[in-house]
């Protein structure tokens, strides 16, 4: 059977997702403050060839052409995030309507396209005027997060209804204040704890402010999630694997589904109660209009005994010789499969959204074109797993590619590109690669 976007119903939502430090560039320009991913490149040997996001795509002088390309690949949804210190330059006082005009503009100028915006509030570029003050490890930080949530909807809220609350906190709060290899770089169980359970709450806020204001939006907070299999049959391995299973898949949906925390694989994770306080399980919960699940690949898990906490550890793709992507990700479609049905299991779960997936390739320009049949044989193969969670009854209304164009891609600057839009970052040159081509006659 061939799979064709009429396959899923004229409600599915199809579409493309960057992030606001990622593409914008312009990093201190009309009045913006520094973000945490500001000053974080500035340490040396954090990002690759020290690399930076100051200019990266040119996205805030480039949106126009950019949006009318997207509008020219039949591209109906457009997921992008708000610089908070765009909004905010202290993070919680002043705003900045030199901000505030730049979104107005990409918003009206997508919806005069035929473009739907859907916008996520927080993807890891907290202020950094607020990481002085302790950022995701001080408790206040769900109140600055949500005047910045009431200020967003109050000069967004007229003509934008999709929302997204908080990108992949368990990315950021582990990989920023646990392993110190994303901003803001902190180490250490303290720190991830204290994050982990702030950004928690974070996320229920935001939703909660959110409808009090704009009672008829819809919106979801989005988490990254891998399809988990143990290395061996052998009992420590399936022990190691449920474990690992906890921090990348459910950390965060069950709080927020008022299942509270899972904490009885990983015994450290009890020290989180330190960090809660009364009525803090209430708050933890909200009930979503959607779920926005990310998947890239699988994580195969074997017992590590010299492994802190968990005992547990990833056997790489490279270890196992099967293909992977320039991220080092094994190439495995069908683990999207198995991740929608996970979460559609899970009881009063809301509808599901892949607000990401995607595929870094080694990508050649060649006579002005660029051609990646893997990336193309990728996308297809997962839109493919989806279509088939959702003939097994799995509630998932939407799907976006990550990305749009070739981005800054955190701690791995710029050589991995997920692009459907090739960009040579020395001319700011824009090319649709194979993979943009193909999208754009599957959403034809």
């Amino acid at each position: 059977m061939r799979i064709t976007k009429e396959s899923f119903g004229k409600d599915f939502s199809w579409g493309v997702s960057t992030a606001a430090y990622q593409i914008e560039g312009a990093h201190q320009h009309d009045g913006k403050g520094p973000s945490i991913w500001d000053i974080f490149v500035q340490r040396r040997n954090k990002i690759a060839k020290n690399q930076n996001g100051d200019i990266a795509c040119d996205f805030y002088n480039r949106y126009e052409d950019d949006l009318k390309l997207m509008q020219a690949m039949h591209i109906p949804n457009y997921r992008f995030s708000i610089s908070w210190s765009r909004i905010q330059p202290d993070g919680m006082s002043e705003i900045n309507l030199a901000g505030i005009d730049f979104y107005n503009r990409l918003i009206d100028l997508s919806l005069s396209l035929g473009i739907t915006p859907w916008i996520t509030l927080y993807h890891w570029d907290l202020p950094h005027a607020l990481e002085k003050k302790g950022g995701w490890t001080n408790r206040d930080v769900k109140d600055w997060f949500g005047q910045y949530v009431e200020i967003c909807i109050q000069y967004f809220g007229d003509r934008v209804k999709n929302w997204i609350i908080i990108n992949e906190p368990t990315v950021f709060t582990a990989a920023g204040y646990f392993f110190g290899v994303h901003a803001p770089g902190k180490k250490g169980l303290d720190n991830f704890l204290a994050a982990a359970h702030h950004a928690a709450l974070a996320q229920a806020h935001g939703g909660r402010i959110i409808k009090s204001l704009q009672r008829e939006s819809n919106v979801g907070t989005t988490f990254s999630c891998s399809h988990v299999e143990p290395f061996t049959s052998k009992e420590r391995d399936h022990l190691a694997a449920q474990k690992a299973d906890v921090l990348l898949n459910r950390l965060f949906i069950e709080p927020l589904l008022g299942m509270g925390y899972p904490t009885k694989e990983i015994k450290v994770l009890r020290k989180i109660e330190r960090y809660m306080k009364q009525n803090d399980e209430v708050d933890l919960k909200f009930d979503m209009d959607f779920i926005g699940v990310q998947n890239y690949t699988r994580e195969i898990i074997r017992h590590s005994f010299f492994v802190p906490f968990l005992q547990a550890k990833i056997v790489s793709a490279k270890k196992r010789k099967v293909e992977q992507t320039a991220m080092n990700w094994e190439v495995y479609p069908e683990s999207m499969f198995h991740i929608l049905k996970k979460f559609d299991a899970y009881p009063n779960i809301p509808p599901l959204i892949i607000t990401e997936n995607g595929a870094a390739f080694d990508d050649l320009v060649t006579d002005g074109t660029v051609d990646d049949p893997k990336r193309v044989k990728y996308i297809r193969e997962v839109i493919e797993q989806v279509f088939r969670a959702k003939s097994e009854g799995v509630n998932v209304k939407g799907y976006f590619v990550w990305t749009f164009l070739d981005n800054f891609e955190w701690a791995e600057g710029y050589h991995p590109r997920f692009g459907l839009v090739h960009i040579d970052f020395k001319t700011q040159q824009r090319i649709i690669k194979s993979s943009g081509h193909w999208y754009t006659d599957f959403l034809r």
